[in-house]
This record gives C-alpha cells, structure tokens and sequence, in this order.
C-alpha cells in the first residue's frame, strides 16, 4: 500500500440522507490555490435551518481581482430566528466557517443576510391598530407616612 496513490471515497452522507458537497474549484484565488464556492457553502450550511430550503437565494459577486467574495443571501422572515440562532450564535458560526475558507484561498469574504420580517396572515400591516399605552397615574396628594415623627 503506497500513501502517494490516491484512493477514491464514496461521497459522505451530511446527515439528511443527502451527499456532503465536495470542493469543487471555482478559479484560483491571488495566492494561486482554489477558489472555493462559496454559493455551495452558504447553501450546506443554511439550508438545515430553513423550513423551505427552496425559499433559500444566494448571490456571490467578486471584486475585481478576486480578492473579496461578497454573498448576499436571503430566506423567508419565519425561518430568520433558526437561521440567527440564540443571540446569534448560528450565523457567527456560519460567518466563521465562510470566512476560514475565504482566509485559506487568501481572500476576504463579506455576508448579508436579507429576510422579510414575519407578518401575520390575518391582516395587513398598514390595517393593523397599535395598541395605545396610557401615561403612568401619580397620585395627586402624598401618601401619609404610618410612621409617627418625633416632635
């Protein structure tokens, strides 16, 4: 067995009973290794949060000489919550994982995430009353004191 000779592996599973996705390269990054696809990325690592991984857009532009990748990616406002996480521990994850890749092909990487904010089905946002709150009540005479005072 010689470690030089390549062995070719099935694909892994991601635990969704699909395929992981492999590295495809994409162009070579200013350090002359691969550029990594950082659309495919965005998609393996959002797509377990959303509700309807169909609902999921993502747009990659790079600068001219393929230095910073910016993605833009948006989803529906219910899955928003998922996707963010508690205090946003998710998307801090995601952005980490984009950015590992972006540092390893010598590149900088910026993410924006677009998402309607949720609505409720049963009316409209403009037909909706804002419940007024009431200014706070003081009292209008003080409160006398049970305690005696000492003459």
């Amino acid at each position: 067995m010689s470690l030089n000779n390549p062995v070719q592996e099935p694909p892994h599973e991601n635990g969704l009973g699909k395929p992981a996705p492999t590295i495809k390269p994409v162009g070579t990054s200013p350090r002359g290794g691969v550029q990594p696809d950082y659309a495919a990325l965005v998609n393996f690592l959002v797509q377990p949060f959303l509700e309807s991984p169909k609902s999921l857009s993502v747009d990659c532009e790079m600068s001219q000489g393929n230095t910073r990748a910016w993605l833009r990616v948006a989803f529906e406002g219910e899955d928003k919550g998922r996707v963010f996480g508690r205090g946003g521990r998710n998307i801090q994850a995601i952005r980490t994982v984009i950015e590992a890749a972006a540092l390893a092909a010598g590149q900088s990487v910026h993410l924006d995430i677009y998402g309607s904010p949720a609505r409720s089905l049963e009316t409209p946002p403009e037909n909706r009353e804002v419940p007024k709150k009431d200014p706070p009540r003081r009292p209008s005479a003080p409160i006398p004191s049970s305690k005696s005072r000492p003459n």
